[in-house]
């Protein structure tokens, strides 16, 4: 059975990619912040899941993460680059300091990472990487210069590092979810999510387990002669 590594597993996204991967039989090393949520998942899936409390602001935090993942996982075979953060804020009064945390978890944590473990998938000849966009990457959103622009960059780099390990078996792909039923759309006014749902073709707000169905259908061998792609998940 293949070995997975799913960062921002604490998150609904995260829960869903994991829940879906657990049920498939897969070996799992869970990554993320909140200390409590990740007990919680190793408690609610009590065997082939590991996981590691991990900072992906900090380089350090990256290497033990991957470090850990190997020992107890043995070589990762499939990248979920999941983790993400917004600091919202109009251009004209973004702070550099949102700018630069943004950029650098959505962004600069995701090359080091997927450095680190693309390694072992060129040795072994297989590998599945899957980075997680946004819609937003495609319309830009106001108040989120920081944050469109990594998940932008994070679309121009799945291509790129597509193209380069295509001959190695590894194939590199992003999801750009749409709206989706998490927590944050919690904090949204209720006229406003009432618009946001109006402008979807299918006149509703997806859920967490259609983004990790398509996630799975990426790293299977199903799809591998899809790659340098990115797949919009958002209802029309």
């Amino acid at each position: 059975m293949k070995n997975v590594l799913i960062t921002g597993a604490t998150g609904g996204i995260g829960n869903a990619l994991v829940k879906k991967f657990y049920d498939a039989g897969y070996n799992i090393c869970a990554s993320g912040t909140n200390s409590e949520k990740l007990n919680a998942l190793s408690k609610y899936y009590p065997d082939r899941l590991t996981f590691v409390q991990c900072n992906l602001s900090e380089k350090n935090q990256i290497q033990n993460l991957v470090d850990q993942a190997e020992e107890k996982l043995g070589r990762i075979d499939i990248l979920i680059n999941n983790a993400g953060i917004t600091r919202d804020n109009l251009f004209i009064r973004m702070k550099e300091a949102e700018w630069e945390e943004v950029i650098n978890l959505n962004l600069n944590s995701n090359f080091i990472l997927t450095k680190l473990i693309i390694k072992s998938m060129i040795k072994s000849r297989w590998g599945r990487i899957i980075n997680i966009s946004s819609d937003a990457a495609k319309i830009g959103n106001p108040g989120q210069s920081n944050y469109v622009a990594s998940k932008s960059a994070i679309e121009g780099l799945t291509r790129t590092l597509a193209n380069e390990v295509a001959s190695r078996g590894i194939t590199v792909n992003s999801v750009a979810p749409g709206f989706v039923n998490t927590e944050i759309l919690k904090s949204v006014n209720k006229s406003r999510l009432d618009d946001m749902i109006q402008k979807v073709p299918m006149g509703r707000i997806g859920e967490a387990n259609e983004i990790a169905e398509v996630v799975f259908f990426l790293s299977s061998e199903e799809s591998s002669y899809i790659t340098g792609q990115v797949l919009h998940v958002n209802g029309g």
